[in-house]
């Protein structure tokens, strides 16, 4: 496997992918018809070199994926089928409108991540811990607390993905999960940007945002084996308070395990591949052709296949291939 640097994420109907600074998020729409859109998200880790610094860095690069897969994923909506669609928009709603403009599409969204945030605070590091202290009179072993909580926040967040599974559009997005992860290790495995390559790559990825949630959860157990503190609220805080400590190092781990083909990281990578299984769901060829139309927004994977897999495709292989084609020879 060679890193591409490339990402992405699915949305409703669709996928983004991002390389650099160039992200396009390709879609396909209720006519059957796909179309991309190409735009450009500097990063804060770019904008400011403090957050580029190692375990600052995750903290700013989680924030900016929830910034951008906002942003993608209200576009993408934009082309789902609405019956309420050709109603007219209420008083209220035409108000604001007219009042705030774009701004309230923005406030709106500013908003919706504020509670996302705030909500996955509460549902994945308080209720685990609210829920292991019942258990306190039972057991006096700080470690062996932590790491009932650590099993309590880790079967949450797997019933979580059991019950949002069951939902129609849930699937159909996990679809699109699988073909973002088979079109880019279609590519760090060496193999042309096609649709028969990308459908027998696999549906997990390394770098992926599930095995960075599994990763989270892991580490949070060993720094709350350390962190010890009397009192319920106390912990509560504790909790809050070394979320970002706790992500800083989890994007380490996953940066690492990403770029390396080292036994070790695989080792340490295979729990969140697994955890994958859940998050990822085998696409069809249309959601193949999806993921394909988004890379080519924004890479050039065949530079990348000449420049890092040289001895499948010499230098010119491509260009040489095209002239070919286009004289029949």
């Amino acid at each position: 496997m060679k890193y591409s640097g490339i990402g992405g994420q699915a949305v409703l109907e669709g996928i983004m992918m991002k390389s650099g600074d160039d992200y396009a998020t390709a879609v396909r729409k209720p006519d059957g018809t796909i179309v991309v859109e190409k735009d450009t998200y500097v990063s804060m880790t770019e904008k400011v070199k403090f957050f580029s610094l190692p375990f600052v860095r995750g903290i700013f690069s989680f924030a900016d994926s929830m910034i951008l897969g906002m942003r993608t994923l209200t576009w993408s909506a934009g082309f789902i089928e609405d019956d309420e669609g050709d109603e007219e928009p209420g008083r209220i709603e035409k108000w604001l409108t007219d009042r705030f403009g774009e701004k309230l599409e923005s406030a709106v969204m500013t908003g919706v991540m504020i509670v996302s945030v705030f909500m996955a605070v509460a549902i994945f590091m308080v209720l685990p811990l609210l829920i292991a202290n019942v258990f306190r009179m039972f057991i006096t072993s700080d470690t062996v607390m932590a790491i009932l909580e650590g099993c309590i926040r880790i079967g949450i967040f797997i019933t979580y993905i059991k019950i949002i599974s069951r939902m129609n559009d849930i699937k159909r997005t996990f679809m699109y999960h699988g073909s973002e992860h088979k079109s880019i290790n279609c590519l760090e495995h060496g193999l042309e940007l096609n649709v028969e390559n990308v459908r027998r790559s696999s549906k997990e990825h390394k770098r992926c945002g599930t095995s960075f949630l599994l990763i989270v959860m892991v580490i949070s157990i060993l720094f709350f084996m350390v962190v010890r503190v009397d009192t319920i609220w106390l912990r509560i805080v504790s909790r809050i308070v070394l979320i970002p400590v706790i992500a800083g190092v989890s994007y380490e781990v996953l940066r690492l395990a990403g770029r390396s083909d080292s036994k070790i990281m695989d080792i340490i990578s295979r729990p969140g591949m697994w955890m994958q299984g859940l998050t990822t769901k085998e696409p069809d060829d249309s959601m193949i052709e999806v993921a394909i139309a988004a890379v080519e927004a924004v890479f050039d994977w065949r530079a990348y296949l000449e420049e890092n897999f040289p001895e499948q495709y010499p230098r010119g292989y491509f260009s040489r291939q095209q002239e070919r084609q286009e004289t029949g020879a």
